[in-house]
């Protein structure tokens, strides 16, 4: 299947299912499905829920009975993956680069293996990525990253280990970087969020580099409020994607440790409960977003959060609050919350790989043999996209 059959076929689908996932799920107190949705959503304890959020295959399963179109989504959002060997690294080399980062380093590098072109390493932190390039046969690698103090210990380790690597500092959003590109150059970028990654491809392209390698995550940060499709196919579709919409296309992740679960949970419950008490103290009707906040917050008490979020929207709280009543509704809102974003999340690869084939569309516009895949498995990282760019 061509890209541009693959994006379109999924345009089709996400544009005719858009009731189902393109919603803000703190916005509703119950359930906004049809009948027989919502009963199977209620008839699902919290574990089901759980057990199902983290198999994407099995959400396609059960929800192709109450969703027009899923059985096919399993095809639509395939990416091919080979599983590469990963180059054993010294010591010296590998040490101070944590292990899930490490073997994803690892995995993108076997990808993207380059002994003859220069490397330009775009958003470099500390250029761990470009290292391993120029250990494992990159003539010269150049990383451009934004903190200095990263662009310093990055030369300081390429110096000590030999490694022929050079550090530019520059805000890549606002600063000239088009001298950095060249023709004859294999520019990479792992996991540059948003716009960072957006304007890699137009620096890359409009310099005509020879290669292009990036796996694009965060598609949201650093860009408009609505989405810029990159592609003209993305500019036709019916499609209007707000940073809402683009974070779903994220809502795929590892597995998180039982404690930062138990939080995540705690804090949700607690700002659906402060919402409720916060709609009776004000009337409006409106779900409104409370400030992030130090997660040390939730080892307290519930009644000194809603005190603690009351403050940041201005809200004169009353005595004789039943607090008690609240974080109930709290628990209540929760599980509704929940078994929308169940529903949603039929659709996070979906949405994803729609995102991923307009930049893979929008690099065939600019003159390049375009393929995409994936670098590793999902386990270590849902952001494991490869797009990968040769000009003609």
């Amino acid at each position: 299947m061509s890209l541009l059959s693959q994006f379109q076929q999924l345009d089709t689908f996400l544009t005719s299912t858009r009731d189902f996932w393109q919603r803000v799920a703190f916005d509703h107190l119950t359930l906004p499905f049809s009948v027989q949705l919502n009963q199977f959503l209620l008839s699902l304890d919290d574990a089901e829920v759980a057990r199902l959020d983290a198999d994407q295959a099995c959400l396609y399963d059960v929800f192709s009975d109450y969703i027009p179109g899923v059985d096919l989504l399993a095809g639509l959002t395939a990416l091919p993956y080979s599983e590469k060997p990963r180059a054993a690294l010294p010591f010296w080399l590998s040490n101070g680069i944590k292990g899930r980062k490490l073997t994803q380093l690892q995995d993108f590098v076997s990808h993207v293996p380059e002994q003859q072109l220069p490397v330009l390493e775009w958003c470099a932190g500390k250029g761990h990525l470009g290292r391993l390039m120029a250990h494992l046969g990159a003539p010269h690698v150049h990383s451009i990253e934004l903190q200095s103090a990263l662009c310093e210990q990055g030369a300081h380790s390429a110096k000590q280990q030999e490694l022929n690597v050079h550090f530019s500092c520059a805000n890549v959003l606002t600063d000239d970087t088009g001298a950095y590109f060249k023709p004859q150059q294999h520019a990479v970028a792992l996991h540059a969020c948003g716009a960072l990654h957006q304007t890699f491809m137009h620096r890359a392209t409009e310099h005509k580099c020879e290669k292009i390698s990036l796996s694009p995550c965060c598609y949201h940060l650093f860009t408009e409020p609505t989405y810029q499709p990159m592609s003209e196919a993305a500019k036709h579709s019916a499609l209007h994607l707000n940073h809402s919409d683009m974070k779903l296309a994220l809502q795929e992740t590892v597995t998180a440790a039982p404690r930062i679960a138990t939080v995540r949970r705690k804090e949700v419950t607690w700002r659906l409960g402060f919402d409720a008490l916060r709609r009776d103290c004000t009337g409006s009707t409106e779900y409104i977003s409370v400030p992030s906040v130090n997660k040390s917050i939730f080892s307290g008490d519930f009644s000194s959060f809603c005190c603690w979020a009351a403050a940041q929207k201005d809200i004169t709280l009353p005595s004789g609050i039943d607090y008690a009543t609240y974080l109930k509704q709290g628990e209540q809102r929760k599980r509704v919350t929940d078994r929308i974003e169940l529903v949603r999340h039929v659709f996070r690869r979906a949405l994803e790989i729609w995102l991923v084939l307009d930049r893979g569309l929008y690099l065939q516009q600019a003159g390049y043999d375009v393929s995409l895949s994936e670098f590793c498995e999902k386990q270590l990282t849902p952001r494991n996209v490869l797009i990968q760019a040769t000009r003609q």
